[in-house]
């Protein structure tokens, strides 16, 4: 902890790895700000559930004295997975009864949790006003050892070393190293359907409470459960590079997306219709993109960045919030260890861990993106889960 002392530690951006890392940084007893742009604790979180993994995500929320209030939050059986294939016929089931589930402890075992109820635990394990809200950084200097950040809202703050937890678009990056992200080739279209034992009955029923990964035709649909009621999906294809500002379509019109999915997923059985019907707001295109599985750069003595902002990559293996969280986990052993002379040496010997472990999950998970939307995607889930076909 001696390379810490006296120093004031900015983190930019309060999702699960920035908020991960402060609450390591602050048990150890380090002075910790996290800028968040979101105006309140309250603003909507979106998305799907997280799948929490022994080894990365579970382990920091060990470390950080954070499993009981895991195991409080988290959901039962929404890990449980159905495959299926384009006309919704159920090949593989998890909610079967000779399917054994996993439990704590186990490597293979994927707790699912909400990501607002993790984001509220994470919140309420920190110290009071370490969340600095509404603070959507538009710059960031240098003068003499420290950083000055600018914020949108006028405000200004100061500090020793400065953190990037501010995702796949990350303002900070650009300062640490100029490698881009490449686009890999696929792009989700993203929609949610609130309500949906009622709104969406039939996808109700074969969701389960948990996870549907359905596959047809080298097209991927997933599909999961949220605590409030509500599931979200992910369509996942081939595009180009500049598909969404080419292809014309409205995502805010649910008629246009609904033909896009009628000729873009021909042959799938109009089942899945129900989910686009019913779908609320707007949809949302996202390609996928991912660091270079090779990049290196040199560190900087008091700057440093994790989670997608670091190593971005495509969510079909399920390690983004893993990767984030075990980044937390190391970045903040190596801050508060006396083994390295100083800050500088600290975050060199995380990065060159980082970046390696990203490297070798980058691989599988670029491999795992085009298993998924290959004509075999679904001999090669049956694979995985160890079912004959």
């Amino acid at each position: 902890m001696k390379n810490l002392i006296n120093k004031k530690i900015a983190i930019v951006g309060g999702g699960p790895g920035g908020l991960t890392l402060a609450r390591l940084l602050q048990i150890k007893g380090a002075n910790v700000k996290v800028y968040e742009r979101d105006a309140n604790k309250d603003v909507r979180v979106q998305g799907a559930t997280l799948d929490l993994h022994e080894d990365s995500g579970l382990e920091a929320l060990r470390q950080a004295g954070l499993m009981e209030a895991f195991k409080e939050n988290y959901r039962p059986n929404a890990d449980r997975i159905r495959i299926v294939d384009s006309s919704a016929n159920i090949i593989f089931d998890e909610h079967s009864d000779d399917v054994q589930q996993g439990e704590f402890g186990d490597i293979a075992f994927r707790p699912e949790i909400d990501r607002g109820p993790l984001r509220k635990m994470l919140l309420e394990s920190l110290e009071p006003d370490t969340i600095v809200w509404d603070s959507h950084l538009t710059e960031l200097t240098q003068n003499n050892n420290l950083w000055q950040l600018s914020f949108k809202n006028g405000n200004v703050a100061i500090a020793d070393i400065v953190i990037a937890a501010d995702g796949a678009n990350s303002k900070l990056r650009p300062l640490i190293t100029s490698i881009k992200p490449f686009f890999t080739g696929y792009t989700i279209v993203e929609g949610a359907v609130y309500n949906s034992e009622a709104a969406t009955p039939h996808m109700h029923k074969l969701l389960n409470g948990g996870k549907i990964f359905a596959f047809g035709n080298s097209r991927s649909l997933i599909v999961s459960s949220k605590g409030d009621g509500s599931l979200v999906f992910y369509t996942g294809c081939k595009t180009a590079e500049d598909w969404v500002q080419t292809n014309g379509i409205d995502f805010s019109d649910k008629a246009q997306v609904i033909e896009w999915f009628k000729k873009e997923f021909v042959g799938w059985d109009n089942a899945w219709l129900e989910l686009f019907y019913k779908a609320e707001p707007a949809f949302i295109p996202r390609p996928q993109y991912c660091m270079p599985l090779d990049q290196t750069w040199e560190a900087l003595p008091n700057l440093t960045m994790l989670g997608d902002a670091a190593h971005l990559m495509p969510p079909y293996a399920g390690e983004g919030v893993n990767m984030a969280m075990q980044d937390a986990l190391e970045l903040s052993s190596a801050l508060t260890s006396d083994e390295f002379a100083d800050v500088h040496a600290a975050i060199a010997h995380y990065e060159n861990q980082m970046r390696a472990r990203a490297s070798e999950v980058g691989k599988i998970t670029l491999e795992q993106t085009e298993m998924l939307h290959s004509p075999n995607a679904i001999e090669h889930m049956q694979t995985i889960f160890n079912q004959p076909e």
